[in-house]
């Protein structure tokens, strides 16, 4: 089904019931659609089980879920304007009922895909109708009484009652069809009765009874119509051709090159045509009768050139045709088969010929003709006459089925019908071509766009943690947060510079080294162990156990710190030495700043872990007190240091961390 349907119903039970309900029934059912695209084919199955969904919310009967899922995509579809082609239909809601299948045909043009049901006006009185629905879809069918009754409702002022008076293969409320005990495919088939006022309708029906000035009128001359509709046939009461209009013995010839061309007169309608629409109709006398109103669509059933036709064709007896020559299509074949059985002998013979080509040659042919049109029944001569036009919708597909302009109808629009769409497609050709241009630069620009996201992405997260990030984006507020205990770690690289120089090519060198050393620490940041705060001239601050929550902060920032020592000690920078200071304890942590946020620490922690730094010596890494007892007590190696004089601390015990653990 087309989302427009799902649409309705979503629009109306978030109105009517309310959101929560909504999202409660998408997951009853395991809907994974927020939302619902117009044009976009959804399973149809989702239909019956949002209403067993709704019906389980709210207590309500599956049948009144399914009613009120038909008046909600009545109501909807007036949004898009087609209430107009409702109300255009005709005064009474008779003539609404009667043009159904014909709206469902027009539709098509703007929903392709669409498997509209087939649903026929049978019959009707002073107090209502009699409508037939089939359909391949089960489940549905209370949903077109939900239909029924709003377009009378809204549009022409009735208050209808429908109900189903026989039905067959309807499953209420299945996703599943129907158990098949036959090889074919099942149809649905309910006939409903629809009571309303119906008195002015019946009372101003035209020609229910003949007017005088008919009656003197002479019998119809079916030879007048054969002319002016050369596509036209008349069937007897057996469904059987009696007569045919020019052009579609001459198109049933080309299309059938090996049969005998007097065959088609006489022959059941069922035998050279295969009906499309209404679907799954019998074409019986009585029923056709009953559907005066409603637009068939005939294909025409083909041999083309296949092994029967060429084998035909070989036996064809020219003198049994009363002096009717062979036809162009007939000669073709002819001289096909002849070719065939010279290629098919040859092949038996010296094996030159495979069997590619044979099955190449009988795969040849023209492409089925659709007929498309109305049947009437003529009184005079009390038959039914099938006034019809191929359909036909540009020269390509006009030439594919072997006609041309000449062939048809001069009276109608068919010739402009199909010199418009030729034209039309010529300028769609050229509105696709400019659209694949813009599509291609806008997908340039997508994946530009893409990489300047992305490199704006890693720019910011290297300035602030992602999940804080995220939230900022959000529009949240910068949210300061406290952790129980981290480990910071400050590196400081020595002996860079000396620091009253004024030589610029020192100052490059320097900045050349210091770049070195603190990308060989950047390599070794494991996110999300290990965070990099900052670098403030020659010191290098992380933390671990924040953003993230680490219980193995102290071991991880250890971890580090031997890392960081052996890859320094690595580079082979002359003169150049490191040294690393680490404490652990409660922090807090937050972004400062509008113009180059920064996420920074605050807190005790902080300052003794930087004492520890600049209190070190070079090639050293020196622990607190608190730090080193956590790391010992896991397998850490360390070595008491004795209390070392702290600025701001006084006298501190610390410990030089050795290796790690075995």
């Amino acid at each position: 089904m087309y989302g427009m349907l799902y649409e309705s119903v979503q629009h109306y039970i978030q109105e009517e019931y309310g959101l929560e309900t909504w999202k409660k029934i998408c997951q009853i059912v395991d809907c994974k659609h927020n939302s619902f695209k117009t044009h976009q084919i959804y399973p149809d199955k989702l239909m019956p089980d949002f209403a067993q969904a709704l019906s389980a919310c709210t207590g309500q009967s599956f049948d009144f879920c399914m009613i009120f899922f038909g008046k909600c995509f009545v109501r909807f579809f007036s949004n898009f304007g087609y209430d107009k082609m409702i109300r255009s239909t005709g005064r009474y809601f008779c003539d609404f009922l009667q043009s159904i299948d014909n709206i469902h045909v027009q539709m098509k043009f703007t929903y392709p895909k669409m498997k509209s049901p087939s649903m026929q006006l049978t019959s009707m009185d002073d107090n209502g109708a009699v409508i037939l629905y089939r359909s391949g879809r089960t489940g549905m069918s209370k949903y077109l009484i939900g239909q029924m009754t709003e377009v009378a409702k809204e549009f022409y002022g009735l208050d209808v009652t429908a109900y189903v008076i026989e039905s067959q293969n309807d499953i209420c409320g299945g996703t599943a069809g129907p158990i098949k005990l036959t090889e074919g495919p099942l149809t649905v088939i309910v006939k409903y009765r629809l009571d309303f006022d119906n008195r002015d309708y019946m009372s101003k029906r035209v020609n229910i009874v003949a007017h005088p000035t008919q009656l003197k009128m002479p019998s119809v001359n079916l030879n007048v119509f054969l002319e002016v509709f050369p596509f036209t046939f008349v069937l007897n009461h057996d469904m059987k051709i009696t007569l045919a209009g020019e052009k579609i013995i001459e198109t049933w010839i080309l299309h059938n090159p090996g049969v005998n061309p007097k065959c088609f007169i006489g022959t059941h309608i069922m035998d050279v045509f295969k009906c499309r629409r209404p679907k799954d109709t019998k074409i019986e006398w009585e029923t056709i009768l009953q559907m005066r109103t409603v637009l068939f669509e005939f294909e025409l059933i083909r041999t083309g050139h296949s092994r029967a036709a060429y084998d035909a064709a070989l036996k064809l007896d020219i003198d049994t045709f009363d002096n009717v020559s062979l036809n162009e299509a007939q000669k073709m074949t002819l001289t096909n088969a002849q070719e065939l059985q010279d290629e098919e002998k040859a092949t038996a013979t010296h094996k030159e010929i495979g069997p590619e080509s044979v099955k190449r040659r009988l795969s040849e042919g023209l492409r089925s003709i659709l007929l498309k049109g109305q049947m009437f029944y003529i009184k005079d001569v009390d038959s039914i006459i099938f006034l019809c036009s191929p359909l036909i919708e540009n020269l390509d597909e006009l030439h594919g089925i072997g006609l041309y302009l000449n062939d048809l109808n001069p009276h109608g629009l068919s010739r402009e019908l199909v010199m418009a769409g030729w034209q039309h497609c010529s300028k769609l050709e050229m509105l696709f071509e400019k659209e694949e241009q813009r599509s291609d630069e806008l997908e340039k620009s997508l994946e530009l766009a893409d990489s300047w996201k992305t490199q704006g992405d890693e720019l910011l997260y290297s300035m602030i943690p992602r999940p804080i990030a995220e939230r900022m984006r959000m529009g949240q507020e910068h949210v300061c947060q406290s952790f129980d205990e981290v480990s910071v770690i400050f590196i400081e690289v020595l002996n860079i510079c000396d620091s009253g120089s004024n030589n610029i090519q020192e100052a490059m060198q320097a900045v050349t080294t210091l770049n070195k050393v603190f990308s060989a620490l950047d390599e070794e940041i494991i996110s999300p162990f290990i965070y990099k705060v900052e670098t403030v001239g020659m010191v290098y601050m992380a933390v671990s156990g924040a953003p993230d929550i680490n219980p193995l902060h102290a071991e991880h920032a250890c971890d580090m710190a031997l890392r960081v020592m052996k890859k320094v000690k690595s580079q082979d920078l002359p003169d150049v030495a490191i040294r690393v200071g680490i404490n652990s304890g409660p922090v807090v942590a937050g972004v400062v700043g509008l113009k180059v946020p920064r996420y920074c620490l605050f807190g005790d922690t902080v300052n003794t872990a930087s004492r520890m730094e600049s209190s070190c010596d070079s090639w050293k890494i020196q622990l607190s007190n608190y730090t080193a007892l956590k790391v010992r007590e896991v397998g850490y190696k360390v070595e008491a240091r004795g209390f070392v004089k702290v600025k701001g601390k006084g006298d501190m015990e610390t410990y030089w961390l050795l290796k790690g653990p075995e």
